[in-house]
């Protein structure tokens, strides 16, 4: 098809930076896009891909990052601070996931071996895409983000855990012995494993790395060379090049380069991974996928709907609001990327056959795209279901009561102030400091008790409740203010405070600029605009220093 190699690189990365932005014009992941290239490019498509030997080279160092770069996040701090919630939440998923998973394969008429490949990859969500669309909608440190973030975590661990079992069952395969022996295997190899890891975490690692850290580069060279050791290494040792990567990384989580190393990860590992979406695509046979559309469509409804039901009941049941049962449920309405690893590593160990690797491709495209939509929409879409959703949340929700019910607050405050986020908190703190009595407002049981340890009157409340206003000594109250940055949870909130009498003057934030019109329009006194206003604060500093060394 090209000339050479290198053309025939040329024309590929073209394509997948055309489609990559059309997929962003769409709001979808670019993971989504690179399925998309890959299909495209393969041969049921295009036919463009020729140099399959370095196409595939490329994909295992990027999967390689991907589980290093997993690895470096989950620091030894973390682990132990996951939390009953997430723990439960995490485990009572992956549970339900392969159990009712498994259950519906087999009645789909998949052989025992793939049914559970495919149900253990449904269990997997995307901690790529859940970042970067939490972080997007600035939801990443509220109380239903951390608690997703939490139970991410486990998930993938358990992809490891899972990665381990299967690699070993197919390393004693050939011995008998059943899976007590493989898991005593896995065992006494894991273990033996960690005792050499932690040797190198303890004594050699930290002092390496600060040897060779005053060279960014360098830095990422070594990152990159101990990532493909320890691929090389795992697989040498009976478990995979994915086990071998994410102890790699996870080695070197505890170090204070981690973050360092990680931001200079991620672009590689995100290019790279394009290799890998493309080599699947290139192994793709499309006229086989016509026969899986009717199984993927089963198995996607039971990602994008009993995924997120098992969630809220768990969090329901443990003490939660509805709403914070619903948002977290959200982000595991998807599978991710490493479930296309999984099922990839187990056509290479032999337990599952190409069908296999199409079918959960197809889920994945199918529930990548739709949670995208639900996850940017989840306000609108909680809105619409939360009439129904009432069993989902105990009588009363004792876990975000009890830190309600800790302090009331003060019985008058001069200004309300709804999200107490860094801007909110600096902002209460500043009219403490000018003497105004202030009170804060949070749906966040961790910041409501962070703010009373500094001192400062909050009192803990959902902005998204339309009754909660008539709980606030209002009377009094010349100014509420919302750092919220959702337009749609201001306006509510204006409407709530309405309804409930309150006639003093309002100040909320926006940053896109038909927000600000909208909130103008709906009658607020005044668009806080924190980067705009920041920005203008600095220039008078400046401006006004220059003119005072000019006099």
């Amino acid at each position: 098809m090209f000339a050479d190699a290198y053309t025939e690189f040329t024309v590929l990365l073209l394509t997948a930076a055309v489609i990559g932005a059309l997929g962003v014009r769409l709001r979808q992941p670019l993971l989504v896009t690179y399925i998309v290239v890959g299909i495209a490019v393969g041969p049921s498509v295009l036919g463009w891909v020729a140099a399959h030997d370095q196409i595939d080279l490329l994909a295992q160092i990027g999967v390689t990052l991907l589980l290093f770069v997993v690895g470096l996040k989950l620091d030894m701090h973390l682990v132990r601070n996951l939390g009953s919630v997430a723990l439960a939440t995490g485990l009572g998923q992956l549970l339900f996931t392969i159990v009712f998973g498994y259950l519906i394969a087999l009645a789909l008429g998949m052989a025992a071996m793939t049914a559970l490949y495919v149900a253990v990859a449904l269990t997997f969500s995307s901690t790529i895409i859940i970042v970067k669309l939490l972080s997007d909608k600035r939801e990443i440190d509220s109380l239903h983000g951390r608690i997703a973030m939490g139970f991410l975590i486990v998930q993938d661990i358990a992809v490891v855990v899972a990665m381990m079992v299967l690699g070993a069952h197919h390393a004693g395969s050939s011995g008998g012995g059943g899976w007590l022996t493989i898991a005593a295997t896995v065992a006494v190899k894991l273990a033996l494993v960690l005792v050499v890891v932690a040797a190198l975490m303890r004594y050699v690692l930290p002092r390496l790395l600060h040897a060779i850290a005053g060279s960014p580069e360098l830095l990422l060279l070594a990152a990159v060379a101990w990532g493909t050791t320890l691929a090389t290494a795992g697989e040498l040792f009976g478990f995979s090049k994915e086990v071998g990567a994410f102890l790699a990384g996870f080695s070197l989580a505890s170090t204070p380069y981690r973050e360092a190393m990680s931001t200079r990860l991620t672009s590689l590992r995100d290019f790279l991974l394009l290799f890998f979406f493309i080599d699947l695509g290139a192994k793709l046979d499309l006229s086989t996928l016509g026969g899986d559309l009717g199984p993927a469509v089963v198995l996607s409804l039971f990602v994008l709907i009993g995924n997120p039901l098992i969630v809220m009941a768990i969090m329901g049941w443990m003490g939660y609001r509805k709403r914070t049962g619903f948002l977290a449920g959200l982000t595991v309405a998807q599978i991710s990327e490493f479930s296309i690893v999984f099922v990839a590593m187990g056509i290479t160990l032999g337990h599952v056959g190409q069908d296999a690797l199409g079918l959960v491709t197809l889920v994945g495209l199918v529930t990548i795209t739709l949670s995208t939509y639900m996850i940017l929409y989840s306000q609108r879409l909680y809105a619409r279901l939360k009439p129904w959703l009432g069993r989902f949340e105990r009588r009363v929700p004792f876990r975000e009561l009890a830190v309600e019910q800790n302090e009331a607050g003060p019985a008058e405050a001069e200004v309300i102030v709804f999200g107490m986020g860094r801007y909110g908190k600096h902002l209460a703190q500043r009219l403490v400091r000018l003497e105004t009595r202030v009170l804060g407002v949070d749906f966040d049981p961790e910041t409501v008790a962070h703010c009373r340890q500094r001192g400062i009157p909050i009192r803990f409340g959902d902005a998204e409740d339309p009754t909660f206003p008539e709980t606030l000594p209002l009377a009094g109250t010349r100014w509420v203010v919302s750092t919220l940055p959702q337009l749609d949870v201001n306006l509510g909130l204006l409407d709530a405070l309405r309804r409930h009498g309150y006639r003093g003057r309002v100040a909320m934030t926006a940053h896109a600029p038909a927000d600000i019109l909208r909130l103008e329009h709906a009658g607020v006194d005044r668009v806080l605009q924190p980067f705009d206003d920041a920005a203008e604060f600095a220039a008078r500093a400046i401006g006004n220093e220059i003119h005072t060394q000019e006099r």
